[in-house]
């Protein structure tokens, strides 16, 4: 009698981990995938932050300057000023790595952008410095362009 009942148990609780196995699974990847989505936005909400102060500071003109916090996600691989190469370009590029793979996070400038913000990755709160020069640093050629760097 003993021995049925301790059967009885065993098929009772193999048959609700055989159910709830595959609800935990699936809890864990939305997780993942929702951290993924957070940390697009959020590096969208960076670039976008760029773009509007480089665009402001742009058409200011030499010698405007400005200091920005922004706020790096976590799993972000790059951030590009001006071009996926760092040349002068108008675009702000945040590759950030999701479940799919690398995400482009994009946002545009009416103003050309150079720069380089590469040490920056690691998540947390920086401080980056945005400037209007009158010629582009090398190699980028020499026309007028807002400089991002990240603040030392």
């Amino acid at each position: 009698m003993r021995g049925q009942s301790s059967m009885e148990l065993l098929i009772t609780l193999s048959f609700g981990l055989a159910v709830l196995l595959p609800i935990v699974v699936l809890a864990f990847m939305q997780i993942a995938s929702s951290t993924s989505t957070l940390s697009t936005t959020e590096a969208q909400a960076a670039a976008t932050k760029l773009v509007s102060i480089a665009s402001s500071v742009g058409s200011q003109g030499y010698p405007a300057k400005q200091l920005v916090l922004i706020q790096v996600p976590p799993n972000v691989k790059n951030i590009s000023v001006g071009g996926i190469d760092n040349i002068v370009g108008h675009a702000i590029i945040f590759v950030v790595n999701t479940n799919a793979g690398a995400s482009y996070v994009t946002a545009y400038s009416p103003v050309n952008v150079s720069g380089y913000l590469g040490e920056i990755t690691p998540s947390g709160s920086y401080l980056v410095n945005v400037s209007a020069q009158q010629t582009c640093p090398p190699p980028n050629p020499p026309i007028p362009c807002v400089y991002i760097t990240s603040y030392s």
